[in-house]
């Protein structure tokens, strides 16, 4: 076979040669130890939380060796793709301040960033396959290929394109010249040169040393329409790249011995490669599974935005699923930036980590603590903005208010943690509002309906909207005097038949009362919030209903 003269059959528009592009894209001149990583993904639906957490990961990685982080859409397979698929992509990147040295939308030396615009570098190199005899084209139909398989599962055979079953493998330069011209359309096939599936070694940064089988299948590595699949471009993309680190979801594993025959018969050498295992959950019988694109909502990003998680939050949860001692780090480091943490990939658990809510939702409040009532407060009027219009008007409209409430038990050495999501923040704080409040309340059984009633009419008389906290619970504790309840909890405890109840009784009471609730915020901001004509006003709608 005259390989020059099939290459030049198979690409005669294909001009320029592997040199031409190796000049184009010269090696990068970074300090010693600096790792190119980068985050490759197909713009065919929502981004899905596993796939952030593996961007967060490649992203750490490179920051930490002051190399380059870059983003590379790969939108080849053409019949996936959905309209707007690199935008989502890159606002849900955006949004969770993952930032890229390189990119699409980023510039950069080493593009196009998009692979079906880098056809012409892709053809270049597979002609050389061609040429040196390592690739060859393939004319068979789907029906054809389809009847091979079933022969193969008939026979219990490995499935694939290979041995006697690659029919296409030694045609001649007469026939393939012959399909040609009658319009046939091909396949470009790696001829691969293993003919068994034995076990090699390989070694993952994360797994250590693993035995995976040979691959033994010609491949496909240009499709009918000129664009290769993820092997060859992934190949070819990260030598002119020059990325010396794939960190990659674990689904490519099988792949991994079809990839680095690519990287062996291309002449390039491979980059180091870590492959990160999926984000799982229990399911209801105990059993650990992948989080389900079709089963847990919480599987797409847009779960997040939609309940107004803070990204930050969720960015501090995903790094404890990352680095285990990342939560011990960040109780250290409440404000830090992710990227003072000490990462290290190789602490990465080779067995997955599973999705928690709950942790999630505790990780949240204590994100949501520690920010101002104007962050909080900003945050919930984005969120509002475009999912809840009426909450969305009550900030707006309200905003001195609203920043007024929460303020409350915020900036304090123990800062409250009620919040985890802008979603619940309206009802957490619904009280607040005459509209929702009609005196409807359920008071502790123990209290009796007298107690209640004198302290309700006499309280307004005890309170002063200019008190300080301290003067506020010293009124407080006036009236518990005045209705036969001990003034301190102590002196209640010592002699609890002396008294009806005691001054936190008398507290509980008020509170309930005001809120519809045993447990809330600080009390005495709650009252100064609200002043005397609104506490007034509640306690009369109270007494009516008891």
């Amino acid at each position: 076979m005259d390989y020059e003269k099939l290459a030049n059959l198979l690409f005669p528009k294909v001009d320029k040669t592997p040199e031409f592009w190796e000049q184009k894209y010269p090696s990068r001149n970074l300090p010693k130890g600096a790792e190119v990583t980068r985050y490759a993904p197909s713009p065919t639906g929502f981004v899905h939380f596993g796939a952030l957490f593996t961007s967060l990961v490649n992203c750490l990685q490179a920051k930490k060796t002051d190399g380059v982080f870059f983003l590379r859409i790969e939108d080849t397979d053409k019949k996936r793709e959905i309209e707007n698929g690199t935008k989502i992509i890159t606002k849900t990147l955006s949004d969770f301040d993952i930032k890229f040295d390189e990119g699409e939308t980023f510039g950069g030396n080493y593009g196009p960033y998009t692979q079906s615009e880098r056809e012409e570098i892709y053809k270049t190199f597979a002609k050389k396959m061609v040429q040196e005899g390592k690739a060859y084209p393939c004319f068979c139909s789907t029906e054809e290929l389809d009847e091979i398989r079933a022969k193969q599962e008939q026979n219990k055979e490995d499935i694939g394109y290979y041995g006697k079953y690659a029919k296409c493998r030694n045609l001649s330069f007469e026939e393939i010249e012959k399909n040609i011209k009658q319009g046939k359309t091909f396949v470009l096939r790696f001829k691969c040169p293993y003919t068994n599936q034995d076990k090699v070694t390989t070694y993952d940064v994360i797994r250590g040393e693993r035995l995976i089988p040979q691959n033994q299948n010609d491949v496909v590595i240009l499709k009918s329409n000129g664009l290769p699949p993820y092997n060859f471009a992934h190949v070819v993309d990260d030598h002119l790249m020059h990325t010396t680190f794939v960190i990659r979801a674990d689904e490519w594993l099988p792949s991994l011995s079809e990839h680095l025959q690519l990287f062996e018969a291309l002449g390039f050498t491979a980059p180091k490669y870590a492959h990160i295992s999926p984000i799982q959950k229990f399911d209801e019988n105990g059993n650990r599974r992948k989080l389900s694109k079709r089963k847990d909502p919480e599987s797409d990003m847009r779960y997040f935005a939609e309940q107004g998680f803070p990204n930050g939050a969720v960015k501090d949860y995903i790094m404890t699923l990352i680095n285990s001692d990342f939560e011990e780090w960040r109780a250290k480091n409440p404000t830090s930036s992710i990227l003072d943490f000490d990462f290290d990939i190789k602490k990465m658990s080779a067995s997955g980590s599973l999705f928690d809510i709950v942790k999630l939702t505790d990780i949240s409040k204590n994100f949501v603590s520690h920010l101002t009532n104007k962050q909080v407060y900003d945050l919930a009027l984005d969120w509002a903005k475009e999912f809840d219009k009426s909450f969305f008007a009550s900030l707006t409209e309200q905003k001195e208010y609203w920043l007024a409430i929460l303020n409350i038990d915020r900036e304090i050495a123990k800062p409250r943690k009620d919040i985890s999501h802008m979603a619940e923040i309206k009802e957490i704080y619904s009280y607040m509002f005459e509209e929702n409040f009609d005196g409807n309340v359920s008071f502790p059984e123990n209290f009796k309906k007298q107690d209640v009633e004198k302290i309700l009419k006499l309280y307004p008389n005890f309170f002063n909207e200019a008190d300080d906290q301290q003067t506020w619970f010293s009124r407080i504790k006036d009236l518990s005097g005045e209705i036969g309840f001990a003034r301190e909890v102590k002196e209640f405890k010592q002699n609890p038949e002396a008294f009806g109840g005691h001054c936190g009784d008398v507290s509980t009471i008020i509170r309930v009362a005001l809120t519809g609730r045993t447990q809330t915020p600080n009390l005495y901001d709650i009252c100064k919030l609200l002043g005397k004509d609104k506490i007034k006003s509640r306690f009369e709608k109270v007494l009516k209903n008891l």
